[in-house]
């Protein structure tokens, strides 16, 4: 059983009632700061203090159905989709296993440890990780929800309240049903509220003060560090049909075999984007760092005209083919891009012009290792030096490309990537205060509800990326928190990177404009 359930089931009489709405009411003024509020201005000594007091390792798991697999099996059990009975009955199978027996797996007790980035689930729940989740915060998040999530008893249920832009909570959806499959009877009762959209909501400020109420968990996309929405892995890793984005681990490899093609010293000298520039007033001063007959930025920049692109077949739009020039640049949109990875994994030195935003794994990108920062504020300018850095300093700028690479494709894997979903969820769990329940409005969800009647490459991204069966492989271990020290060194090192850069391009400009 949960602690806080089970601690509040114990709390019979007035002062344990007392007690406890003390906590909620303290943990909501002022304990849920987050601890990259206060890094910058702790010192090492200081650091013990600021760790969650909550600290559970059972939650509310639900009876288990176990699957008959033969000991030491060497071949993965498949769970085909069964369209027929779906199409008969309107309803999901009730023979999928809901338990994978621990002794079936594999390495079960030397699990490696998770990408670093996964520290940052600590840091993200930390807001609750004094009082809970009561049913009552759950509940003020459906204002700007897209749906509900539910997991009970080893079952899934969604009630949606809006629609969402294209498919993305289809996809999303379809997301965590894989991660389900990968990890049955692994995922604790849960409910928890989802929005599909790209800004964050949920303002910190608002949730701070003697006065502040608990802050409402809402998971989404991305969010940044003055909101305190909690990042999930985004509808594209599934696939993203309306533009012809394959499933990452197919456009992952891909995008591998095409890095091949062409040899980072052979590349294009210059610094290429291609996409939308109406969605954003950034990308739209973009364009005015492109080449021109009086002006050279070093910077290389197209126009995606989706529309178009949708009626031709999608022939100018292959992100595997699109690994030709040295640098590539990332800037974000309405909010954060799910372009980001792609251009990470691309061996060219990724050029990120300053991100507002943060989705559930750029936090622990490093400048000058990961990737060249850019001015938001100066753009061309600071993209022209970029270029003219790498293309003097090639083995150190090929290096950058190299380790984002190499980033993408070791710790940004879709088994990570489940892996964090499998994480997040359960630690989310253990906050929850009341017993998950199915909502009367909600629907039963499985493979077969989502792949079934789905048509063209919807259907074909299903199956592209449907998880067969269940893993023995136990999921990575997760990292402890950071301390406060550890997390102001993280910071601080970031910033001086970032000043450095800031720097030398200033210095750069002074010596060109003496120069001239």
């Amino acid at each position: 059983m949960n602690v806080w359930r089970l601690y509040m089931k114990s709390a019979a009489g007035s002062s344990g009632i007392l007690l406890i709405s003390f906590v909620l009411l303290l943990g909501c003024s002022s304990v849920f700061i987050g601890l990259s509020d206060v890094a910058h201005s702790v010192t090492s000594s200081s650091s013990s203090a600021s760790k969650p007091t909550l600290s559970t390792t059972s939650s509310s798991m639900y009876p288990k159905r176990n699957l008959d697999i033969p000991k030491n099996a060497s071949k993965q059990i498949e769970i085909p989709l069964d369209c027929p009975a779906y199409d008969q009955t309107q309803t999901c199978p009730s023979n999928y296993p809901n338990i994978l027996d621990p002794k079936e797996y594999r390495d079960h007790s030397s699990a490696l440890t998770c990408p670093d980035y996964f520290r940052w689930i600590h840091e993200d729940l930390r807001p609750w990780a004094h009082t809970g989740i009561t049913r009552e915060m759950l509940e003020r998040a459906k204002t700007t929800s897209t749906f509900r999530l539910i997991i009970v008893e080893g079952k899934v249920y969604v009630e949606k309240y809006r629609r969402a832009f294209q498919t993305r909570d289809v996809f999303t959806l379809w997301g965590i049903l894989q991660m389900l499959r990968r990890n049955p009877g692994k995922v604790p009762n849960l409910e928890l509220m989802f929005d599909c959209g790209d800004e964050p909501t949920i303002r910190k400020s608002n949730y701070q003060g003697p006065n502040a109420t608990c802050p409402p968990p809402l998971f989404r996309y991305c969010g940044t560090d003055d909101k305190l929405d909690i990042p999930f892995p985004d509808w594209s890793f599934w696939g993203w049909p309306e533009i012809n984005i394959k499933p990452w681990e197919i456009l992952l490899k891909d995008i591998e075999e095409g890095n091949k093609k062409k040899r980072w010293m052979d590349r294009e000298p210059y610094a290429y984007w291609k996409g939308n520039p109406e969605v954003s007033l950034s990308r739209h001063q973009l364009l005015k760092c492109n080449v021109s007959d009086t002006q050279d930025w070093n910077a290389r920049i197209y126009v995606q005209d989706w529309k178009r692109e949708s009626r031709e077949g999608y022939k100018q739009s292959d992100l595997a083919s699109q690994c030709t020039h040295r640098y590539k640049i990332y800037i974000e949109g309405i909010a954060w891009s799910v372009s980001e990875k792609y251009i990470l994994a691309c061996d060219s030195v990724s050029l990120l012009v300053k991100p507002h935003y943060h989705d559930f794994f750029t936090r622990s990108l490093m400048p000058l290792h990961h990737y060249w920062p850019a001015r938001d504020d100066d753009k061309c300018r600071s993209i022209a030096f970029a270029v003219d850095w790498g293309n003097t300093h090639k083995q150190k700028a090929k290096g950058i490309g190299k380790a984002a690479t190499k980033f993408v494709q070791e710790e940004l894997k879709m088994e990570y990537v489940y892996d964090y979903m499998f994480h997040l969820l359960n630690e989310y769990a253990k906050l929850l205060t009341f017993n998950p329940i199915r909502p009367a409005n909600a629907v039963e969800l499985c493979a077969e509800t989502i792949a079934c009647p789905a048509q063209g490459l919807q259907k074909k991204f299903f199956m592209e990326s449907m998880v067969k069966g269940p893993t023995y492989s136990s999921p990575c271990t997760m990292p402890p928190p950071y301390d406060a020290s550890s997390l102001h060194a993280f910071l601080k090192r970031k910033e001086s990177s970032i000043k450095q850069v800031e720097l030398w391009e200033d210095n750069f400009w002074v010596n060109r404009t003496k120069q001239s």
